[in-house]
């Protein structure tokens, strides 16, 4: 199960969000969709794959604060490799984080 929420920075709104924080949400993901409106954050997480997805995201690692720590974007069927100061991972189809500017050092909010 996921939830709802929305997702900041500086106050203002990015995206809608979607927080995974069962295991069962967390090793779902965006299997078996054909894409998000939004993002997608997984917590705890501190690597993912796209091994089966449909479309290429955006994925940005994330420390305890919510501090954005390395973005990059992962193609289809690819295996992403553990980032050690993540404690969460977002989510978001290809091209988001360029049209939100996102990039390492972004602290980031959750509203709910």
């Amino acid at each position: 199960m996921t939830e709802s929420a929305w997702l900041l920075r500086d106050g203002e709104v990015l995206a809608a969000l979607e927080v995974a924080a069962t295991r069962r949400a967390r090793r779902k993901g965006l299997l078996g969709r054909d894409g998000i409106e939004g993002a997608l954050l997984l917590r705890p997480a501190r690597s993912v794959h796209t091994i089966g997805m449909r479309f290429p995201i955006d994925v940005a690692f994330c420390d305890r604060d919510l501090v954005v720590v390395a973005v990059c974007t992962m193609g289809r069927h690819r295996l992403g490799r553990p980032r050690m100061k993540a404690r969460s991972v977002l989510e978001a189809e290809r091209g988001a984080f360029d049209r939100w500017g996102l990039r390492p050092g972004d602290r980031l909010e959750i509203k709910t």
